[in-house]
């Protein structure tokens, strides 16, 4: 069978699956089981499948994913989250768009905490949307600022979803870890200069108010008493691995434990919390898991019939600049997403573009980078993106998702221009590792 044909039926039956409703991970298993009966040779041939993927699960490489959401479900939990947003909104005087500048800086923090886009979307959208309301400001500057922040939580170490995608892709987990770190900088930053542009231009869109004054003597000591433990958290996390004392199992470890410590000192670790957090944990590890056992069982097949091979030789030997494949790549990624769950196009995707983008030259962490840049797209593409409707769960009764869509269409604008710097200029994504 050409694998060309092999392929079509592959994704044909997963789209099938897919239509029924039934979650992305258990399609992946059925097409998986159904693909391994007929091309393994029957019963042995799904064995041999099981233990292939039972052996991608039992690797000291998936230790982080579970340990960064246990940081993440111990942040929200415990009411840590709440004090960034406090601590950021004291040092942002009358800027433009003073709320919505704070809603982008306490989106990087919490990214940096939590690594669970939800968790943070959740926590800047009930407590700051109110206030942003109450003081005139208009939903292009409460919605938007909000969502894009929270999404940068997968850009973010500690990020699940880079380990996720460094472990289906065969991505040095570690790399990308750390080459995330400046293009999350940068998207932050271009959140920050619209706001601040779009804000000076049209005012009426955040009105300026009277801010109470704080002595710079209060500032600094409630700097000291909230940066302190945060700090602590994050360089457990973050600064141990850059300076090389720690690996990323080990750093993620080391992140879990920190977040217990702070929230013990600050008297916020109870058995409730304690049990709350596990469970999240555990229901969210679990379906991970079973994510990575249909992609690994999925990159198989494809193996097995050629597609993988096939492609990248395909790809190889078109007569355009390799560059454009990337480009195709990720117009492929963006129409997927608009309609698509993140992790069946990681799934769908990964097994098949990595191997394709690595035969043609390119540094697979840097398009690991842009791959996480658009995944983290299709968590706000309209109309179908999972962060528009958590946004519309916590937003006020009045929001429509239509205000929603229009709200943040041009944060994507800005997504896309750090998309395209990051190809014309790769340092960006590599100058750390």
């Amino acid at each position: 069978m050409e694998w060309q044909i092999g392929i079509l039926i592959i994704f044909g039956s997963l789209l099938i699956v897919m239509a029924t409703g039934m979650p992305v991970a258990f399609c992946f298993m059925l097409v998986n089981l159904v693909g391994g009966y007929f091309l393994f040779g029957g019963v042995a041939g799904i064995e041999q499948l099981v233990l292939s993927v039972f052996s991608s699960l039992a690797t000291f490489s998936l230790v982080p994913i579970p340990l960064f959401i246990i940081m993440g479900e111990l942040m929200f939990h415990s009411g840590l989250g709440a004090d960034v947003i406090d601590l950021v909104d004291q040092w942002f005087g009358r800027l433009p768009g003073r709320m919505s500048l704070m809603a982008v800086g306490s989106g990087v923090i919490l990214a940096a905490l939590t690594g669970v886009s939800m968790a943070s979307i959740s926590i800047l959208g009930s407590t700051l949307i109110p206030e942003m309301e109450k003081r005139g400001y208009q939903k292009p500057m409460t919605i938007g600022p909000i969502l894009s922040a929270g999404c940068l939580a997968i850009m973010v170490p500690p990020s699940a979803f880079a380990v996720l995608l460094a472990t289906i892709g065969e991505i040095s987990v570690g790399k990308l870890l750390i080459a995330i770190i400046i293009p999350a900088i940068l998207l932050a930053l271009l959140y920050i200069a619209y706001i601040v542009i779009r804000c000076s231009l049209q005012p009426e869109l955040a009105p300026s108010y009277d801010v109470p004054p704080i002595a710079i003597s209060k500032k600094l000591f409630n700097l000291l008493r909230k940066i302190v433990p945060i700090a602590f958290i994050v360089f457990s996390v973050i600064g141990i691995m850059m300076l090389g004392i720690a690996t990323p199992e080990e750093a993620a470890a080391s992140g879990a434990i920190g977040t217990m410590i702070v929230a013990a000192v600050q008297k916020r670790l109870n058995w409730n919390m304690l049990k709350k957090s596990i469970a999240g944990t555990l229901k969210i590890t679990g379906m991970i898991f079973l994510i990575i056992a249909g992609a690994r069982g999925f990159g198989q097949i494809t193996s097995y019939i050629g597609a993988t091979q096939g492609m990248a030789e395909f790809a190889s030997h078109l007569a355009i600049n390799p560059i454009f494949i990337v480009i195709a790549m990720q117009v492929i990624i963006f129409i997927m997403g608009c309609f698509m769950d993140s992790m069946a196009i990681m799934l769908l995707t990964i097994p098949i573009f990595v191997p394709t983008i690595v035969s043609l030259g390119f540094n697979d962490v840097w398009f690991g980078v842009l791959l996480l840049l658009n995944i983290e797209l299709a968590q706000i593409t309209p109309p179908f993106g999972i962060a528009l409707f958590v946004m519309k769960a916590v937003a006020p009764e009045n929001t429509t998702m239509a205000d929603i869509y229009k709200a943040v269409l041009p944060f994507i604008g800005l997504q896309f221009l750090a998309m395209a710097l990051i190809i014309i200029f790769p340092s960006i994504a590599t100058c750390l590792i």
